[in-house]
């Protein structure tokens, strides 16, 4: 069953055509004219648009190319007089899922309304299967660590109830990954899980992508369109990259944490929404406090059970299994099935500190095995960034404990300026953006460290 929207400028004919099919379960929506159709249908929810070919103002090919072009999966059923079946057959090849002749026989009217509704579905799972096999190669959690295996346990107790969830952790350690494993163990997981990375999305846009907007709220926005946490609702949604989200659009957030409603762009009614949060960050949230760039209230409310995700050179017996689960994936991907690792090559893996964590590591896997000819993995397919002695090593830690653990720190920070610079050529403005810093306090690091002595 559905809500269908029926366009027929005959009151009559709409009102018998509308009968047969509520009979039948389905909601209607019934308007006279082109115009006012493409009106309903960007103000409501709709599964099916029946629509006759003559209409006043806007045709029903226009009604079909609306409609197509706003919303591809909405099947569309023509309707037309003897004399256009030729125009009908045109409809049927610029996207309408079949034509009815008129008069319209509601008993084969229902039967294709079936029929449409019933592909319009299987489109829609076989569209999002794919979408989760896209995933399926990253969705696994490789280890066996006490590390992964207490963080592991920590997830699976708060998964049992309705708790927003901070997961803190850094790059490439699989904070989406355990924000599934919560949603997928959860009481939940029948409902959608929707993620959004708010770092790769303009904050002048993530508001709609968050919140949907209402047409003609902002140039471009030809229709109404529902915005993640609207799709997320009686499942989750996962916040990634939190940390990086706009100050000003932080209180909205915080408004539907606390009351599960919010407004869309341009709107003037709450929509209510029945959803958990799972929010992930690389950052430290509490000097982002301090430093007035993330909302202190926010903060509390996210914070409510924090996970720190361990990155993968703390549990380094981890990475055979992680290595033997890409290995195999890859190798299928690729056809190189037979593949190994020489022991000098895991012996390099092991060491290797990962500071990209396991997405590092699965790409390294990727690349040896697209570089590797023969059956066997090497060192030097692996191609890992060498640890290179500079002027940093002078920052080696020495005296107290205490001072040895600044001293290690500033070391660490040295290290990875200096690698950024590297990277990057000694251009200190996307070495401040890799780093995520300022570029002024770059600056005064560079300084402070000596790193600016050629």
């Amino acid at each position: 069953m559905g809500t269908i929207l029926l366009i027929e400028d005959n009151e009559r004919m709409a009102r018998v055509l509308a009968q047969h099919m509520e009979l039948e379960g389905h909601h209607v929506l019934v308007e006279l004219s082109g115009e006012a159709g493409l009106e309903t249908f960007r103000l409501h929810q709709v599964d099916l648009v029946l629509t006759d070919l003559k209409l006043p103002e806007k045709s029903g090919l226009d009604v079909l190319q609306a409609v197509k072009h706003e919303q591809p999966l909405i099947p569309v059923l023509v309707m037309t007089a003897y004399g256009s079946i030729e125009t009908a057959v045109k409809a049927v090849k610029d996207g309408a899922f079949d034509f009815l002749q008129k008069p319209v026989d509601p008993e084969a009217l229902l039967v294709t309304i079936g029929q449409a509704l019933e592909k319009r579905r299987l489109v829609t799972e076989n569209f999002l299967l794919k979408e989760e096999l896209s995933r399926a190669r990253s969705t696994t959690l490789i280890g066996q660590s006490h590390a992964l295996t207490d963080t592991l346990e920590k997830a699976r107790k708060v998964a049992a109830g309705t708790t927003t969830v901070l997961l803190l952790g850094e790059s490439g350690v699989g904070k989406e990954l355990f924000a599934r494993m919560i949603h997928d163990v959860s009481p939940r997981k029948q409902g959608p899980f929707v993620a959004i990375n708010c770092a790769a999305i303009p904050k002048d846009l993530l508001e709609s992508e968050l919140f949907g907007h209402e047409r003609g709220s902002f140039t471009g926005a030809m229709g109404r369109k529902a915005g993640k946490f609207e799709m997320a609702d009686d499942g989750t949604i996962f916040l990634d990259e939190i940390g990086d989200m706009d100050y000003g659009l932080q209180a909205k957030v915080l408004r539907v944490l606390e009351g599960d409603r919010f407004m869309r762009v341009g709107g003037t009614s709450k929509v209510k929404a029945n959803v958990r949060v799972v929010a992930a960050t690389n950052k430290d949230l509490q000097a982002a406090v301090a430093g007035q760039t993330f909302r202190e209230d926010l903060y509390y409310r996210l914070n409510v059970f924090p996970i720190v995700i361990p990155p993968l050179r703390d549990r380094r017996e981890d990475i055979p299994l992680l290595v033997e689960y890409f290995l195999a994936m890859y190798s299928r991907e690729l056809k190189r099935e037979g593949l190994t690792v020489s022991p000098e090559a895991m012996a390099m893996m092991r060491a290797h500190p990962w500071t990209g964590n396991v997405r590092e590591l699965q790409n390294g896997i990727e690349r040896a095995v697209i570089l590797c000819d023969g059956l066997v993995i090497l060192p030097e397919h692996i191609a890992l960034r060498r640890l290179v002695r500079s002027r940093t090593e002078d920052l080696m830690p020495t005296g107290s404990l205490h001072e040895a653990g600044a001293a290690a720190a500033r070391a660490v920070e040295a290290r990875m300026i200096e690698q950024a610079l590297r990277d990057t050529g000694g251009n200190k403005s996307k070495a401040a953006e890799i780093l995520k810093v300022s570029y002024k306090t770059l600056l005064t690091k560079v300084k402070d460290y000596g790193l600016d002595k050629d």
